[in-house]
């Protein structure tokens, strides 16, 4: 999570807000009072804490199940004041349902993907094309919707033409190397579903010209608001 949002979270909720970590098992929020995740609690923290404080959840409010599953989570609506969900909705199989549940059982929240640029570039974790285990690239909504919009990430991505270069995310910020939706009430999700190559080419090479700018440190955000 950007340091940034960890501030903006820390200093802006109430001492006594309810707060949930959707997905947090690898690097949980230690400001998170629940959290919800396929992996045990015993195992939390492949990368470390979020914030070097102490945990305010605990094994009891550690919720240990697919958060994919079409059963609802096990929590009445509107349970949370806030919800984070951070680098998790790549990597699941059904972020649509995830986001689902994040709306029903929190009244505002913050969500944080990796940008375009990360899921588009050749040798950004080794030989091939954007991280190995993300299954989709997520972009923010068209205007005037407020939300984010995920498009399955396809094997042709390696196929030359069809990618950014290696060091293509070099010397961007990391504001710019990801999406931060904060939200409140709801947003809006949903996929692209992108039948055959007249659909998918067009938007494929939009996506890699937005990319392509001479600027940049800038051309995330240009194209995707925050």
């Amino acid at each position: 999570m950007l340091p940034a949002a960890e501030r903006r979270i820390a200093a802006e909720l109430a001492p006594d807000a309810l707060v949930l970590d959707v997905g947090g098992w690898a690097k949980p929020l230690a400001r998170a009072d629940w959290v919800i995740d396929l992996l045990p609690y015993e195992t939390r923290g492949l990368y470390g804490p979020e914030r070097r404080e102490p945990e305010r959840f605990g094994a009891a409010t550690w919720v240990e199940r697919d958060i994919c599953a079409t059963e609802p989570w096990p929590f009445p609506d509107g349970r949370f004041d806030f919800a984070v969900c951070a680098h998790t909705l790549e990597d699941v199989r059904d972020p649509v349902r995830v986001c689902e549940e994040l709306v029903r059982v929190a009244r505002a929240g913050y969500v944080e993907v990796p940008a375009p640029v990360e899921e588009l570039t050749f040798g950004v974790q080794g030989p091939w094309v954007g991280w190995s285990h993300h299954h989709w690239i997520s972009e923010m909504a068209p205007a005037p919707a407020h939300g984010l919009r995920f498009t399955f990430k396809p094997h042709l991505l390696g196929a030359p033409g069809r990618h950014l270069p290696a060091g293509s995310c070099d010397g961007l910020a990391p504001e710019d190397r990801v999406l931060a939706l904060w939200w409140n009430g709801s947003f809006t999700f949903g996929e692209q579903v992108l039948v055959g190559a007249e659909a998918f080419d067009p938007w494929l090479e939009g996506l890699l010209a937005c990319q392509r700018s001479d600027h940049p440190a800038t051309r995330t955000r240009r194209r995707f608001r925050r």
